[in-house]
């Protein structure tokens, strides 16, 4: 196949080298001739490097460096072009002017695809004298190693058009999804969910950046926290990506921004481009301060209330690691009072059972079989009734777990985070914006997560989902929380999240 890749920048030089080493003749343009040179250069350097690792032999790379062909104009005619793909500046109208010369310039049969991440694609399209021929196909950079791409049909984009980009991408090694042409497509969307519940955390005090992405890696099995991811990309594309999702999607408030990130944008606070984001980067950055050590009495007895599977679960495993554990029916005057949370508060378990407000601390549940076990504590925590609990936190066996004490807040820093996941997925998939599988194959290769957020909500369970959700939205009252459509029925009718079901009779539209 022969595609015409337009723009020579990070994104653009990236398709190249993922379509010549899949074996199609690539024609690179870009406005600016010298950036073609440099693109071509980085290319046979990329696949250089390949061979010094052993990814490729020197012949394949060298076949090719000789496929990418530079063009010394994006308009040259192109008799034997299949597919022009355009990664050029996000702007509108410089789109639609280039894309409505190429199709001036190619014959009838091309496929014009833009690889635009936040624009509309039938916006663009519509500026084309024949709109049915474009359609979206956003690359992730890297692009080599990222090995997935959303196609985004128009509404105006014929028929045939996304099986061949989907033919297309899945022959040359990367994944497609399919993807409804709505603000921020699925990966960028969904990825909202872990940031704003991040920055409200932050904005709420429950515990600082490093705690909060200590709490995300350490119980949740994300490879980076929120904040160091943000700090890699740029605050200053993150926020501009958070605010055009929940523009395009009317303010919607289970994507709302927060009000911390103009200040930091406004103050040059992007991460490490700027030397300074959530952490400090670059030469003589101070090192993360190391966790205050572990110095309460593991002996002190703990009481945990209730017989709720929760409940039973802490004692099982305190137990088995040597807690002494208080049995009555009410907490002794020593003990320590360890409360599992489910999506509410430690205060209001002291307030509904009569708990000894000074002495009474949550546990996360998710965080008892994690690498961190997370402890919340209310305005009314005696520091020595901290201090104890932790340390009887911190025994497991013969090794000590390291354990994050944050505010009391409903639920906890991991199960917020995690319903935001869920919640935003699900909202993707009752919009039919992506399939449930497309949903959990994009975010778990575009993102990273450990399991793609259906797939996850299924190991928590729909119906434990479903009581998350309401716990947080009846604790806040904050319509952020409101349980989607998608997880309340499938929690109703015993179904896993990932369950698509029969399409509607007006499915075909």
């Amino acid at each position: 196949m022969r595609i015409r890749v337009v723009g020579a920048g990070v994104m653009g030089r990236g398709i190249a080298q993922w379509a010549v080493t899949a074996g199609h003749t690539v024609e690179l343009a870009d406005a600016r001739p010298e950036a073609v040179d440099e693109a071509v250069g980085f290319v046979s350097g990329m696949l250089g490097r390949a061979v010094e690792k052993g990814r490729t032999s020197a012949e394949d790379a060298a076949a090719a460096v000789e496929r990418l062909v530079p063009l010394r104009s994006p308009l040259a005619p192109g008799d034997g072009v299949d597919l022009v793909v355009e990664a050029v500046l996000e702007d509108l109208a410089v789109k639609t002017e280039l894309l409505t010369g190429l199709e001036k310039v190619l014959p009838a049969s091309a496929v014009l695809a833009t690889n635009t991440s936040s624009l509309s694609v039938t916006r663009i399209a519509a500026g084309l004298a024949d709109p049915s021929r474009l359609a979206g196909l956003h690359f992730f950079n890297p692009v080599p190693l990222m090995r997935i791409a959303e196609v985004v049909p128009g509404a105006a984009t014929r028929p045939g058009v996304v099986p061949f980009l989907v033919d297309l991408v899945e022959k040359s090694g990367h994944r497609a999804v399919v993807v409804a042409d709505t603000p921020g497509f699925l990966v960028n969307h969904a990825g909202r969910g872990l940031i704003t519940e991040a920055l409200a955390l932050l904005e709420e005090d429950v515990a600082d950046a490093a705690g909060i992405d200590r709490i995300a890696r350490d119980v949740l099995g994300l490879r980076m926290g929120p904040f160091e991811l943000t700090d890699l990309t740029g605050l200053d594309v993150t926020a501009s990506v958070i605010d055009t999702v929940w523009q395009g999607f009317r303010h919607s408030e289970r994507l709302r921004p927060s009000y911390l990130t103009p200040n930091r944008v406004a103050a040059g606070l992007h991460g490490r481009k700027t030397g300074r984001g959530f952490y400090e980067h670059g030469p003589g950055a101070p090192v993360a301060p190391a966790e205050p050590p572990v110095t309460g009495d593991a002996a002190r007895p703990v009481h945990v209330p209730g017989d709720a599977p929760d409940a039973q679960e802490v004692r099982r495993v305190l137990g088995a690691e040597g807690a002494v554990l208080d049995e009555g029916a009410r907490p002794g005057d020593r003990c320590v009072v360890l409360v599992p949370v489910w999506g509410t508060t430690v205060a209001e378990a002291v307030a509904e059972l009569g708990l000894p407000a000074g002495r009474t601390l949550g546990v996360d549940p998710l965080s008892l079989g994690a690498r961190r076990r997370v402890l919340a504590m209310t305005p009314a925590s005696d520091p020595n009734a901290v201090r104890d609990a932790r340390a009887v936190l911190a025994r497991s066996g013969e090794a000590a777990v390291p354990v994050s004490v944050m505010r009391d807040t409903a639920g906890s820093v991991a199960q917020r985070l995690l319903a935001s996941i869920v919640s935003v997925a699900a909202s993707i998939a009752e919009r039919v914006i992506a399939a449930p599988a497309d949903i959990d194959l994009a975010v778990t290769a575009g993102l990273g997560y450990p399991h793609g957020p259906l797939a996850w909500g299924d190991r928590i369970g729909a119906a434990r989902m479903l009581a998350l959700h309401r716990a947080l939205c009846g604790t806040t009252g904050d319509p952020r929380y409101r349980p989607t459509r998608w997880v309340t029925e499938r929690a109703q009718l015993g179904l896993p999240l990932t369950e698509a079901g029969a399409p509607p009779p007006h499915a075909a539209r």
